[in-house]
């Protein structure tokens, strides 16, 4: 069974169709990396996942459960298998470190503050980090702050890790250093991954598999190998970066 189904997907904001059918199928444990262009709603896309947003029509499916139509209770329950890393790290800045990766256990969980204590090192620990627990977000390079993000989103043990440009504005040492924690976390906590990224290098080194949105649905589905080779117009000009082709310019 797939850890992640997604069948039909479509949401329009007023008249702007930004998904138009999206099919998707995320086995488990495997890394799939969602590419395109920006604006072409994959983050759209990961918040129907994580269930922030619903669909105007479409169904999705997680360990076999449709979750489109779960009541509120039932969808915070399900949010706990998923943990989160979001464009910018999204930290509080009035919190410290130990206080950020602490915010959901203190919030959902009956947790000893001894318990949470261990949580927040370990965590911290995995993504690389230590004695930093009482910086505040300004101490922090913009490597840390995704590092400390990522220590938040795996606090909770999730099944599921959904990462929104998790590389976006790093340094290329920074962001390749992030493409490491992202393929350890996997070997160690055997987690279900989905990145949303324009990064290519990113994509061809951590990706099991890659599917392109363009004009609002999946147009293409693969291996790195087999979107290097793929024959569609558009999946090339797009990994190449290339300004002429199908895709428009603006």
């Amino acid at each position: 069974m797939s850890k992640i189904k997604i069948i039909d997907v479509h949401k329009n904001f007023d008249q702007k169709k930004v998904l138009q059918g999206v099919n998707l199928e995320i086995e488990r444990g495997e890394i799939m990396v969602v590419i395109g262009q920006s604006g072409s709603g994959k983050s759209v896309l990961l918040k129907h996942i994580i269930g922030i947003m619903q669909p105007s029509r479409g169904e999705i499916f997680i360990d076999g459960q449709e979750v489109t139509s779960l009541r509120d209770e039932d969808r915070l329950k399900l949010s706990r298998k998923f943990g989160m890393l979001f464009q910018g790290a999204a930290l509080f800045d009035s919190m410290t470190v130990a206080e950020n990766v602490a915010f959901g256990l203190r919030r959902h969980t009956e947790l000893s503050e001894k318990e949470i204590e261990r949580v927040v090192q370990d965590s911290l620990e995995r993504v690389g980090l230590r004695n930093v627990e009482q910086l505040l977000p300004y101490e922090l390079s913009g490597g840390m702050k995704k590092r400390v993000g990522l220590a938040r989103a795996i606090a909770y043990s999730p099944e599921i890790i959904l990462y929104d440009e998790p590389t976006t504005g790093l340094d290329p040492i920074r962001a390749d250093a992030i493409d490491n924690l992202i393929l350890q976390l996997k070997d160690q906590l055997k987690v279900t991954s989905v990145v949303i990224t324009h990064d290519m290098s990113m994509t061809y080194k951590v990706a099991d598999r890659i599917a392109m949105l363009y004009n609002g649905r999946i147009i293409e589905t693969g291996t790195p190998e087999e979107i290097k080779n793929s024959a569609n117009p558009v999946v090339q000009q797009f990994i190449h970066g290339r300004a002429t082709g199908p895709i428009a310019e603006w």
